[in-house]
């Protein structure tokens, strides 16, 4: 996770980089490896270890998307757990992703923003049996934003987006996720109704 500050008379945005204690609770070092630093650990930025977090705060170029990873003991690969975005790369995995709007369209992207958000309100995904808000909109960063997209996805895609989201989200199994969207797309609410007592956290008894 991450803060961003936008600096008012720079095209600048300090983003204080966040990576919980429970993610590497055993790590000597951690060190923030990105597009910004051409992923060489010598020139990783040091994460300090807070009560709840360890944090980096970079400045960095608005108008542009940087994908990063933090890397655990200069072994240990691990994503932002709420990232901008996820991409995958040609090793199999995914990197995570920070957008940075333009400064001088940073209020219109706060609309864009909301629209977006509305968007994803008219097909509340939260009414999938197993899908809370984060996981909702960890679908909607990936294009799932309505119960059409996510009924074409395939369960094992969604796996490696949660996989990738971060730990606390592989424990989730979106296996039924899919029939319960083109259910809820097509309005068959009482039949998704029915099938739902059935299901105990979006899985198959």
């Amino acid at each position: 996770m991450f803060k961003k500050q936008y600096l008012k008379n720079k095209a600048i945005c300090k983003v204080t980089f966040e990576l919980p204690l429970e993610a590497a609770p055993h790590a000597k070092m951690v060190k923030l490896l990105g597009d910004f630093n051409d992923w060489d650990w010598s020139e990783g930025a040091i994460m300090k270890a807070g009560a709840t977090a360890f944090t980096a705060t970079l400045e960095l170029e608005t108008g542009k998307s940087y994908q990063f990873r933090y890397l655990i003991d200069n072994h240990i690969w691990e994503n932002d757990w709420e990232a901008d975005n996820y991409v995958p790369t040609p090793f199999g995995v995914y990197n995570s992703v920070v957008v940075l709007e333009d400064s001088k369209l940073e209020k219109p992207a706060k609309k864009s923003s909301t629209k977006k958000q509305d968007a994803v309100a008219n097909d509340d995904l939260t009414k999938i049996e197993g899908i809370g808000p984060k996981i909702a909109e960890i679908l909607a960063n990936n294009g799932m934003a309505t119960f059409a997209a996510l009924g074409k996805a395939k369960a094992k895609d969604i796996k490696t987006m949660l996989e990738v989201a971060g730990s606390r989200y592989k424990m989730h199994d979106p296996t039924t996720w899919p029939e319960q969207a083109k259910m809820a797309a097509k309005g068959d609410w009482d039949k998704l109704a029915k099938w739902q007592d059935e299901l105990k956290g979006g899985r198959q008894g």
